[in-house]
């Protein structure tokens, strides 16, 4: 059986839930994300797993860190972990439409089935979902609601008063 440990971290958006799987970071939940699992299912709280996660977020929104270097256990299928991972590959302060993934897949019709993995990412920010667009560059769909995803692209694209609205 799994050991799975929590914490919770204070952040710009709100309080963070940090969830371990035997060590490894596996999930990020925001206060009042879409798909936010029972807390029951969040393991005992355990701040001592979440150091170099904590350090690294901290770093993050002071703005010093913008490419994540944590291990993760990731649980979904195998077209969801492919396209998490090319979540990753999106540049801090760029953006990509669900067509342009679907597209570096092999598989340009499947935008609808990016778009549904995208909103399953079970790490956000660490793995970056919020970059993620319409065809029209338009804000569509993020667990954590749109205004924190408008906010994070404000963030990381150094627009005026961004810093100051974060905080």
């Amino acid at each position: 059986m799994p050991d799975v440990r929590h914490t919770v971290i204070d952040s710009p958006y709100d309080a963070l839930t940090l969830v371990a799987v035997d060590g490894v970071l596996s999930r990020i939940h925001m206060t009042g994300q879409r798909h936010r699992p029972a807390e029951e299912t969040f393991g005992a709280p355990d701040p001592r797993p979440f150091g170099e996660t904590t350090r690294q977020l901290d770093a993050y929104f002071a703005g010093e860190l913008t490419a994540f270097e944590l291990p993760l256990k990731l649980i979904g299928t195998p077209f969801q972990l492919r396209v998490w991972e090319l979540l990753c590959r999106i540049p801090y302060g760029e953006t990509r439409s669900y067509g342009e993934l679907a597209e570096e897949l092999g598989n340009p019709g499947a935008s609808r089935a990016v778009g549904l993995a995208n909103g399953k990412n079970p790490v956000s920010i660490v793995v970056p979902c919020h970059r993620v667009v319409g065809a029209s560059g338009s804000l569509t769909g993020y667990g954590g609601g749109l205004d924190r995803k408008r906010r994070l692209l404000a963030f990381e694209s150094g627009a005026a008063g961004a810093e100051a609205a974060l905080f």
